[in-house]
């Protein structure tokens, strides 16, 4: 085990130089979005129904609870999904696959349809879109909408999964869609 120590650390030395000696709060939101792109993401699509459907990339997507299963991901409330969202009762998030790239930037990228040719998908139960060709698709129930800031986190019961037997994910890291291997790295 490595334990960091004061005079050796410019890490810990920088965290404790602060005023008289205490921490020192540097968090700001440019400070937290490059920390935050050291983590790697699974790549998810949400979607919702609606005239017309509604979807976007996330990578927030996270495990809540499996007693009962609850999911979450989050959502900024100024996206053009959001005004769908804010009152849909079923969502769809769907794990992509390492593969699907271009997937992942098309439902990333504001202004467009995102259902058009060439996005493969069909309305599912409760109306949700469900993409053609992902790892895996769970269709939620939302149970709960919580504004943080400029984003919702939603909290929602999966219903319906259904997976692919094998692949492997799209990860999103360093600002980067990427693969498990880090190879075949490529500008997002």
């Amino acid at each position: 085990m490595v334990i960091a120590r004061y005079d050796t650390d410019p890490l810990v030395r920088q965290w404790q130089d602060g005023p008289e000696g205490g921490w020192t709060v540097d968090a700001d939101a440019r400070a937290l979005r490059t920390v935050l792109r050291h983590q790697a993401s699974t790549v998810t699509v949400v979607t919702a129904p609606g005239a017309p459907p509604v979807g976007f990339t996330a990578t927030s997507f996270t495990s809540v609870s499996l007693a009962p299963p609850v999911v979450s991901f989050c959502v900024n409330l100024g996206s053009s999904s959001w005004p769908t969202l804010a009152g849909a009762r079923h969502v769809a998030v769907h794990l992509l696959a390492e593969d699907q790239r271009e997937l992942a930037r098309t439902f990333a990228t504001s202004g467009i349809d995102r259902f058009a040719t060439p996005t493969r998908w069909r309305t599912g139960p409760e109306g949700a879109p469900i993409l053609g060709g992902v790892l895996a698709w769970l269709l939620c129930r939302v149970v709960d909408r919580v504004p943080v800031g400029d984003h919702a986190v939603v909290l929602a019961e999966p219903e319906l999964i259904r997976h692919a037997d094998g692949g492997s994910p799209l990860l999103h890291h360093q600002g980067r869609y990427t693969g498990v291997d880090g190879a075949g790295r490529e500008a997002a």
